[in-house]
């Protein structure tokens, strides 16, 4: 199930949430065997074998369906993307990742339970179920809150550098694959998921690697348009990394439904669009994203269902 996004809303009969600056994941258990799929259904359960020994450990998940957020906190406990990509792109990682960044897995829904389907109780209801698991570490229950005031919390998570938050209807079922108004989400920071088209050349210490990356999403009629190009954010290493991978998919001609008149004169090079990026931005008019700047590369969501970000 997935948020719209907006303001958080005013009235009774709201949960509210903090929103986690990390990788979705659904857990399925049965008779003692564990996965974990991401948002694009892959089994990603090698990449984070500590989360996988904690459930397969709890009593009774024989047959345990979970939804939630795998973080990476910094020295601060604060959930980092940044951090997280250590960990994201390495299908199994050895003893020393694993302790240089351990992760968390904050489990926010419980869909099914005992080999029965909960997902048509009400929020609460299936809370109070997630409640009573008592997970252990690396698995945790994050809180929430019921008729709070979100304008208070929004700066509760400023101050702790939290993303943001998620509002949810306190009587709302949970349906899957549907993105729904029963949930809304209000991040903080303007983020979007991208698609890398190309890559613009660099000049001086970037000469080696790139200028920036070109970036794109489906509009409404599912074509690939341009959004912008995005060249700050980025590690040296990072560069280079990004480099080597644009350099074996790159392809002779645009991706896009319209080629940005620019491309010509600025010498652009086009990649074939697979790789999903996530990025911070000031504000989307429906043009180009303003300021971007990188945050990484997302290996949990197929490019196919990268959509323009809401006009603001």
């Amino acid at each position: 199930m997935l948020a719209t996004g907006g303001p958080p809303p005013d009235g009774p009969g709201w949960a509210f949430e903090m929103k986690w600056d990390g990788v979705r994941i659904i857990a399925v258990c049965e008779r003692g065997e564990c996965i974990l799929l991401s948002r694009n259904g892959n089994d990603v359960s090698a990449a984070y074998p500590e989360v996988v020994r904690a459930l397969e450990a709890l009593p009774g998940n024989e047959s345990l369906i979970l939804d939630g957020e795998i973080v990476a906190p910094d020295g601060e406990g604060v959930p980092s993307f940044g951090l997280l990509q250590r960990r994201m792109h390495v299908a199994r990682p050895g003893e020393q990742l694993l302790a240089e960044v351990p992760v968390r897995f904050f489990v926010f829904d419980l869909l099914s339970v005992h080999g029965r389907d909960i997902t048509r109780l009400t929020y609460l209801e299936r809370r109070a179920r997630l409640a009573a698991l008592d997970l252990p570490a690396p698995l945790s229950v994050p809180p929430h809150w019921v008729d709070m005031d979100a304008g208070k919390l929004l700066e509760t998570a400023r101050e702790h550098r939290i993303e943001g938050i998620v509002s949810k209807r306190t009587d709302s079922v949970y349906l899957p694959g549907r993105r729904s108004p029963a949930w809304i989400k209000t991040p903080l920071r303007q983020h979007t998921e991208v698609v890398v088209a190309g890559w613009t050349p660099g000049a001086g210490g970037f000469g080696a690697t790139f200028g920036s990356l070109v970036m794109g999403a489906h509009d409404e009629a599912g074509q690939l348009v341009y959004l912008g190009n995005v060249g700050t954010g980025f590690t040296q290493a990072a560069r280079r990394v990004l480099r080597g991978a644009l350099n074996e998919i790159e392809i002779p001609a645009s991706p896009f439904a319209h080629t940005p008149p620019e491309a010509a004169a600025g010498g652009w090079h086009w990649v074939e669009p697979i790789l999903v990026a996530d990025v911070e931005y000031r504000e989307y008019s429906g043009e180009r994203l303003r300021m971007p700047s990188w945050k990484g590369l997302r290996s949990d969501k197929p490019p196919a269902v990268v959509d323009v970000p809401p006009r603001r």
